[in-house]
């Protein structure tokens, strides 16, 4: 087992929104937090897959994508750092729970 794997996809996804957003701050290139937002929801993407199942796995990756999108309007009413945070713990929290659930099934 990689050391990766070892790393929760629900950490890996909510690592993902945050990490994309300061890494684009931080440096104020967009395209770079824009990777950082990839590789991470790639690496949360693959795991879910394994863990849960191809279905499952697209619609958390989906619902990965639209906190990313939905992040922005949020950010416009309640700030940059609370939108960030709250859509990353709204993925880590369904990543958790789906993969809860899938573990119990199987």
């Amino acid at each position: 087992m990689s050391a990766v794997t070892r790393v929760p996809a629900s950490v890996v996804a909510a690592a993902g929104l945050v990490g994309g957003y300061t890494v684009a701050r931080l440096t104020k290139k967009r395209p770079l937090g824009g990777v950082a937002l990839g590789a991470a929801g790639v690496v949360a993407a693959r795991q879910w897959a394994g863990k849960v199942g191809s279905g499952k796995a697209a619609a958390l990756t989906g619902l990965y994508v639209a906190a990313f999108a939905g992040s922005h309007p949020l950010a416009k009413k309640v700030g940059a750092w609370p939108s960030v945070l709250g859509v990353a713990g709204t993925v880590a929290l369904a990543s958790w729970g789906v993969e809860r659930t899938a573990a119990r099934e199987g």
